[in-house]
């Protein structure tokens, strides 16, 4: 049976929690809720604890459901639960491929999403076309600039107004199982050349342009994010010419990597540290030659159908205690030094996750010019289509 406080009387934590809960299911009103809780009280009670609950996003109704569009294998399923535990509001994910896939989405309306985690070179992007919010930063309690590393923040603040918060960071480099392929892989070059030979029908390429016409634009001298045409005419002869020899273009080649069926593939820094954990024979290598750095970023679509929901679970991510189990399950690189301090030794050490400083010397953040490049764009469909 419900239990029921008293209007005015003091509460625990506990019945301030069981209160909370009858409120989202719908079994008291609102005015129950704050008749018997109290905002100052609320916020007494549960100061100091995950720092969710003193968010200002819990003013108000967050609803019953919202969604989130991320990457594959990018989130501990766990995060979520428990965010449904506390606020009674389930979570949908949707999963995508490439930041041309989520524009497209965005730019067609009527997504659903209320939150995204867009990358860093894109964010520039949706700010010109009216596509996300700038952040009321006053719901973001749980965010902290200061510990934040600029070198891969500094693109969610755009003319002084933030839009987007940082997730992770990351590199796109080369996984391969070095129980199948014997041949030294340590560049781009290498690895185009090995998918033809050694690795053939056995390789994968990632189903984004940025990554698989940058990596390739690479293997040939020249910069991850050219949009030269005689360069890029180039890239797409190499890329015709291997694709016969692909197991395929897919951004979700964990499954094939660890069956087996694939040996070597473009791969994102957590995925290179789940695989490389879980099957050890999978090693992880960043090209020599170049390749990406990047910056992953928490957004909300101005089209979010539930933003009370989308910030307060923005806020729970941002909490170092949430956020440091997400990055022990996910794999990529925190770009908050509060969150580092929290990491257990054995991943701040893991070369995959935080390489030293000179392999990551010749890498390049996705450029802006990328997304909305018509010929990058279209050398990616040929490529598909050949």
């Amino acid at each position: 049976m419900p239990k029921h406080y008293r209007e005015n009387a003091p509460i625990t934590a506990a019945q301030f929690m069981d209160e909370l809960m009858r409120l989202k299911r719908g079994s008291v009103s609102r005015r129950h809720f704050l008749g018997v809780t109290g905002l100052g009280l609320a916020s007494a009670v549960l100061a100091g604890q995950t720092g969710l609950l003193s968010s200002p996003a819990f003013a108000e109704d967050l609803g019953k459901q919202m969604s989130i569009a991320t990457w594959p294998n990018y989130h501990d399923p766990a995060t979520f639960e428990a965010f449904t535990a506390k606020t009674g509001v389930a979570v949908e994910v949707n999963v995508f491929g490439s930041n041309e896939e989520m524009l497209a989405k965005l730019q067609a309306g009527g997504t659903g999403w209320d939150l995204f985690v867009p990358t860093n070179y894109t964010i520039s992007t949706y700010v010109k076309l009216g596509l996300i919010d700038p952040l009321d930063m006053s719901k973001l309690t749980n965010y902290s600039p200061a510990t934040e590393t600029a070198r891969f923040t500094a693109e969610g603040t755009i003319s002084g107004t933030t839009y987007a918060v940082p997730k992770n960071w990351g590199t796109t480099g080369i996984a391969l199982n070095s129980k199948k392929i014997k041949t030294p892989v340590a560049s781009w070059k290498d690895f185009f050349e090995v998918a033809q030979n050694e690795a053939d029908t056995r390789t994968i390429v990632h189903d984004y342009q940025l990554t698989t016409i940058g990596s390739a634009l690479v293997s040939l001298g020249y910069s991850f994010n050219s949009v030269k045409p005689d360069e890029l005419a180039k890239a797409e002869a190499l890329l015709v010419k291997v694709k016969p020899h692909l197991y395929a273009i897919n951004s979700d080649y964990q499954p094939a990597m660890r069956a087996g069926d694939a040996w070597m593939t473009m791969c994102w820094t957590n995925d290179g540290a789940q695989l490389n954990r879980d099957v050890p024979e999978i090693k992880f290598v960043l090209g020599k030659d170049g390749g990406e750095i990047w910056s992953d970023f928490y957004a909300i679509p101005k089209s979010a159908a539930n933003k009370p929901a989308g910030y307060a679970l923005l806020n729970y991510l941002m909490d170092p205690a949430n956020a440091v189990k997400e990055h022990i399950a996910n794999g990529a690189p925190t770009t908050d030094s509060r969150v580092l301090s929290l990491l257990p030794k054995e991943i701040t050490s893991n070369t995959i996750v935080y390489p030293p400083d000179g392999q990551l010397t010749p890498l390049e953040f996705g450029a802006a010019v990328t997304l909305t490049d018509p010929a990058r764009a279209e050398v990616m469909a040929r490529f598909k289509s050949a």
